[in-house]
């Protein structure tokens, strides 16, 4: 059985509310084992026997159900995880000013160029991310990576945590 992170995109901002106890239950109604949540922004962990396309696509459905509206999930397993959190390219900065986005698929390799208003904020592509260090932060930045619209994102703080919490898992 492989341990997994589910990240779930656009919950738990504005009306997009999810409770972490329905999301849990979600996990249990789709057959997967162990389902837990970390903090409120759409993270669940758990083990399965599944692919991680069949999982997306169970997840998205499953929460795209519950919510009335869609819901992008993106999956890594433990490994992948802990390589992401390895793999930062600014890890000389405080984790909650470097975000990983995490994408299906791997970014173009102009992802970073064809990123808008760029004021400070630095660019690393990763295998199926792409790391970004808000040096003011975040919620300040008009950044803009047409790359990452599908993508979702933490920052390498949560990265950790889940690497860790996940890693417990198996």
């Amino acid at each position: 059985m492989t341990s997994y992170v589910a990240l779930l995109r656009g919950v738990n901002l504005g009306k997009r509310q999810l409770k972490m106890e329905d999301l849990r239950a979600i996990g249990e109604e789709r057959g997967l084992q162990a389902p837990r949540t970390y903090i409120a922004s759409g993270n669940l962990l758990f083990h399965s026997d599944e692919r991680e396309t069949a999982l997306k696509r169970a997840l998205e459905y499953a929460l795209t159900q519950h919510m009335g509206a869609p819901v992008g999930v993106v999956i890594r397993n433990a490994d992948e995880l802990k390589a992401v959190a390895a793999k930062n390219p600014f890890a000389d900065q405080p984790g909650n000013r470097v975000v990983a986005i995490f994408l299906d698929h791997p970014p173009a390799p102009d992802a970073a160029r064809c990123a808008k208003n760029l004021a400070g904020e630095r660019m690393a592509l990763g295998e199926r991310e792409i790391y970004v260090h808000y040096p003011s932060g975040q919620g300040v930045s008009k950044l803009k990576i047409p790359a990452a619209a599908d993508g979702t994102a933490r920052n390498m703080n949560t990265v950790a945590k889940l690497a860790q919490l996940v890693r417990e898992l198996e």
